[in-house]
């Protein structure tokens, strides 16, 4: 991600080491890196736009798939958007009916006042209903990955009884000793850039970490950046989220709590590198819950299981459904 706060569940007790003054897709000039042809083939695949009202608000919302099919709800992370799944979707449109959504204050989706997480919450519900999801006779599934999955354990907990299941990515619920720092509460209007070239350059996952894919993470970064014209006349580019939502957000409950109250099934995906949800975090998840689920770590893979590790997450999540 760019220069966001990071996740609302990055909760280490330790912070990271800061990257460089730019990020790795600064090395590329603002040119494209290569990307392997399954990635290719895989955004290529059409898919249908949306906006839904929810609310006051229109949100973006992306599908593929037919309405025959039973539905497929996939959540996104902070900062980020509906193209995160750009790349993973088409694997599951021959079975399912894909609907991949766009939180208010992020990608194309449009900004509120202020921010909420039973707001949140209740833009799963609208998109599900606004897209059919609960017409079909088999409940639908949400995969939610990192803030979208802290989310859905409140959507879980609330409105479980409407879902067939739900895939927690990276998302972690911790203990009492461990530190929960949470977003920083201040912020600044999103810095205009003068060509596309320097804004991919300063492209940074948050919270900090390795990637190899650069050719993912370019993916992301075109599609979290907008262009401007400001007063001047001036055109530049900016990135999407709306900087001011952690000064606005209100929520209520605790994770814990919400967790041990999820009304459906539950599956747990996380990076077996991830420096959010080591695996002393699953096993208090577990704890919490009472009883075994199941539980996927992927091999060389950090926070963003996605752009590090796709086809490997891609065949866990087909094990899962």
């Amino acid at each position: 991600m760019p220069e966001n706060p990071p996740d609302k569940t990055d909760e280490t007790s330790s912070k990271p080491e800061m990257p460089s003054e730019n990020g790795p897709l600064s090395a590329y000039g603002g040119e494209r890196p290569a990307a392997p042809d399954w990635f290719e083939k895989a955004i290529a695949t059409p898919y249908q736009t949306h906006f839904i009202q929810s609310g006051d608000t229109q949100l973006h919302v992306q599908s593929w798939g037919t309405p025959d099919k039973p539905g497929l709800l996939l959540t996104h992370g902070n900062g980020a958007h509906a193209h995160w799944w750009d790349f993973i979707a088409p694997y599951f449109a021959a079975h399912y009916h894909i609907v991949a959504m766009t939180f208010a204050g992020m990608g194309d989706s449009a900004w509120r006042s202020g921010y909420a997480l039973e707001a949140f919450s209740e833009d799963q519900i609208r998109t599900c209903q606004a897209l059919g999801l609960f017409e079909h006779a088999q409940k639908p599934i949400i995969v939610a990955h990192s803030f979208g999955a802290f989310v859905t354990l409140n959507t879980g907990a609330k409105y479980g009884t409407r879902f067939g299941g739900v895939v927690l990515v990276d998302s972690p619920v911790n203990p009492p000793d461990r530190p929960s720092g949470g977003p920083p509460r201040k912020a600044r209007p999103n810095k205009i850039y003068p060509s596309l070239g320097a804004a991919l350059a300063r492209f940074r996952l948050a919270p900090p970490q390795p990637c190899e894919n650069h050719y993912a993470m370019d993916y992301i970064a075109r599609h979290s950046l907008k262009q401007i014209t400001d007063e001047t006349g001036k055109t530049g580019w900016v990135w999407k989220f709306d900087p001011m939502i952690w000064q606005r957000f209100h929520m209520e409950g605790q994770p814990a709590e919400m967790l041990k109250s999820m009304a459906c099934r539950l599956a747990i995906i996380r990076g077996e590198e991830s420096a959010l949800m080591p695996e002393e975090v699953g096993r208090y998840m577990q704890t919490l819950l009472g009883h075994q689920v199941p539980y996927v770590s992927i091999p060389h893979a950090h926070h963003h299981v996605m752009l590090d590790q796709p086809l490997a997450f891609i065949s866990a999540l087909r094990m899962l459904l």
